[in-house]
């Protein structure tokens, strides 16, 4: 079944890090409107190619987003709800749909109900709330009792998914999240981790209030299948992909990529027809500019994310080839950004340009978005493949050599047949005996796309 998310490209803002909000929240301070800043990276967005927002946790929190202290309020360090109801309305207004991140594994310690229970303990109501709560010992922060912390970090407190009462708490906050700000899915944390049943449950509660809502649960490990079997989530953060495709320029190592895209995607792969959420870097994971030992490689890297299958997703700054590494934290990977001192000190000025040329043969070419993939070519430094849907047929070829090269491809396709050069308008190539031969310019890629 064909969905929007199969023609969209992402991009991704962490907004509590581009906006500059404090890095704690005193939760008693007016709200700051900082997040009303993004409508300034609307028309940015827009000339990317871009049609898609996954805007990271923004709910009321104590420090990074992903420990909630309310579901039903903007983080005050971003404004309050009416600022998202207004950034949700200029997005679709320009074509752009909205995701959000849904935290529902795990909450902070200041989350309404966990402060009750260090109030009443085992006259809290909310007792049966959490994972794990045994007042015959301590919590590693001094309370007295124990609990569940996500990863064994205690200032995330593992929700009770089972219990009724959480589910309702939570399904209720996610309805007014698609009712009052209009949005078009949910991007769910930790989705490897949480049960099962329950992301069947809060898939069918989505789908019943907006049937073409897109789910996307991150998965790091593991077969992604297991949350995408069409009763849980659309999709699945593809890790291994974001893998290949900095190390394998890093390596000189084309291999790598070939197989893990042949055995996700190719005419065996167990991923067929799935279409992941691809990425070159996120919140999580050190920069993509910083990954890579020679710059020159963004360009062939991106050419990859945004032709072969997935849903590609572009993370915020790294469109300019911004670095980023962990330190003792997050926040370096989260920096505060404003769109005039991105353009005015891009390492890379012309990446953005080069992305949204990529973006603009993405949405004109249904094979680049919908079509299957079939391996043409591979060795240390050069990759090819072909993508085909109802007749059309794409051809890619990527050249991570500093030397421009030829390659001699056999296609399945009719003799005397031209194919265009989507790199470079009014280049053509011939089909000749079964083969074709291009050129392609190191660093950097050739798409040939059939009338």
């Amino acid at each position: 079944m064909n969905h929007w998310s199969q023609d969209a490209v992402f991009y991704h803002i962490y907004p509590l890090g581009l906006c500059g909000a404090p890095q704690r929240n005193d939760l008693s301070g007016p709200p700051n409107p900082r997040m009303a800043e993004l409508h300034d990276w609307i028309s940015h967005m827009h000339k990317l190619g871009v049609s898609a927002l996954y805007l990271g946790p923004l709910f009321e929190s104590s420090a990074h987003g992903y420990d909630t202290a309310d579901y039903y309020h903007v983080d005050r360090r971003l404004g309050n709800n009416q600022t998202l109801v207004d950034l949700s309305a200029a997005l679709h207004a320009a074509g752009i749909r909205l995701i959000l991140d849904g935290v529902f594994n795990h909450v902070g310690r200041d989350f309404w109900a966990f402060r009750d229970l260090l109030a009443n303990g085992e006259g809290s109501p909310y007792r049966d709330w959490f994972v794990g709560v045994d007042f015959t010992r301590r919590s590693p922060c001094g309370d007295p009792f124990s609990y569940t912390g996500w990863n064994s970090n205690y200032d995330l407190v593992k929700l009770n998914l089972g219990n009724p009462a959480v589910r309702e708490h939570l399904f209720g906050a996610v309805r007014m999240w698609f009712e009052q700000f209009a949005i078009d899915g949910l991007r769910l944390d930790v989705a490897e981790e949480i049960d099962p049943a329950f992301l069947r449950d809060l898939a069918a509660f989505c789908k019943s209030i907006r049937p073409d809502a897109w789910l996307l649960g991150e998965q790091v490990h593991g077969d992604y299948r297991r949350l995408t079997d069409g009763a849980h989530l659309d999709s699945a953060t593809n890790y291994e992909l974001y893998k290949g495709l900095y190390s394998s320029h890093n390596d000189a190592n084309y291999f790598e990529l070939a197989y893990a895209l042949n055995r996700e995607f190719g005419p065996a792969g167990i991923y067929r027809g799935l279409p992941l959420y691809s990425f070159a870097d996120n919140h999580d994971v050190a920069r993509v500019a910083s990954l890579l030992r020679d710059p020159r490689h963004l360009y062939p890297l991106y050419a990859l994310l945004l032709t072969a299958p997935g849903v590609p997703s572009i993370y915020y700054g790294s469109e300019w080839g911004i670095g980023g590494v962990k330190g003792a934290d997050d926040w370096p990977l989260r920096p505060r950004l404003t769109l005039a001192e991105a353009e005015r000190d891009a390492l890379h000025p012309d990446l953005p340009a080069v992305i949204a040329q990529l973006a603009a043969l993405r949405h004109a070419t249904p094979a680049l978005r919908r079509g299957d993939y079939t391996q043409l070519h591979v060795a240390h430094e050069q990759l090819a493949f072909a993508r085909r849907l109802d007749g059309q047929v794409a051809i890619v070829a990527v050249n991570a050599a500093a030397t421009p090269c030829r390659l001699d491809l056999r296609v399945d396709l009719p003799d005397g047949g031209a194919l265009s050069d989507a790199l470079a308008p009014g280049r053509t190539v011939i089909v000749r005996g079964g083969q074709i031969a291009l050129e392609v310019p190191p660093c950097w890629a050739t798409v040939l796309v059939s009338p």
